[in-house]
């Protein structure tokens, strides 16, 4: 059995999050599940010797802040934080009110700072830890009708592959994980808030794709479980991957950002290399 670690995770009361919950415990490893609503985080996960369920809305500073305090007081350590805790506002940038846009932004990108914030100095403090970021193939290739989500994981992108140096010397490593689709309870309406339609010409696109969001949900090819099990595999690693890209789906994806970034490069290669000023 690996060395017995520390795990906060967010986001523990449906989908990924569940199933990470239970990968680590599996695997001998303590956990503080952290969810909005703790009553579901108790209902879904049962009680375990080794499992502390503690109230957290990553929105909040001051969560944060006592979920960090609850899990050190309980188990003296956190050697591994998952930012799980997600949602998706869907639609057309135009159609994506301001507030609905930095609704995402809190959730997804500000909430992961809040709790890393939180984590950090007890993890500086320990010279070690391992914090982890969910983010999505949204997070590497934007797409219409996932501007504000693709808009805040690629900030969790930016943010991550910055925070890596900056805490490596602490012994702190990162991993930023990219999944494709995955059965999760992502698009379940209780995850997925839809923009209302108010512009004409966007009206027939709209419709078509949320339909089709819609009949995914259920559908997604990978498994959540098998995605939580790498997950624990990867954080027993002394040095885990900066950046874990989970899914046959993802993989390609990623290939192809790569090739089309490169195919950009080359494209205007001798223009970008002709911008110095001329006594350079």
């Amino acid at each position: 059995m690996a060395e017995r670690k520390v795990w906060l995770v967010t986001g523990a009361g449906r989908g990924l999050g569940v199933d990470i919950v239970k990968a680590a415990l599996g695997a001998g490893h303590a956990v503080v599940a952290t969810g909005r609503n703790p009553e579901r985080v108790n209902s879904v996960l049962g009680v375990h010797d080794e499992l502390l369920v503690v109230e957290l809305d990553v929105t909040s500073t001051e969560d944060a802040g006592a979920a960090v305090e609850a899990a050190v007081d309980r188990f003296g350590r956190i050697d591994v934080l998952v930012n799980n805790a997600g949602n998706f506002y869907a639609g057309f940038f135009e159609e994506i009110s301001p507030d609905a846009f930095r609704a995402q932004l809190e959730t997804t990108l500000f909430g992961p700072m809040n709790v890393t914030r939180a984590v950090l100095p007890v993890m500086r403090a320990q010279r070690s830890g391992l914090v982890v970021a969910i983010s999505s193939t949204a997070g590497i290739v934007g797409q219409e009708f996932c501007s504000a989500y693709a808009a805040s994981k690629f900030g969790v992108e930016g943010w991550i592959e910055s925070l890596t140096p900056e805490v490596a010397s602490f012994g702190i490593r990162t991993m930023v994980v990219e999944p494709g689709f995955f059965r999760t309870e992502l698009l379940t309406p209780e995850s997925t808030e839809y923009a209302e339609p108010s512009i004409d010409d966007y009206a027939e696109r709209t419709e078509k794709t949320v339909t089709a969001w819609k009949g995914m949900n259920g559908q997604q090819g990978g498994d959540p479980a098998k995605l939580a099990d790498s997950l624990v595999q990867l954080a027993a690693q002394d040095e885990p991957p900066v950046r874990f890209v989970a899914g046959a789906d993802a993989v390609a994806t990623v290939e192809q950002k790569a090739k089309d970034l490169l195919a950009q490069v080359d494209a205007y290669r001798e223009l970008s290399s002709n911008l110095a000023h001329d006594d350079a």
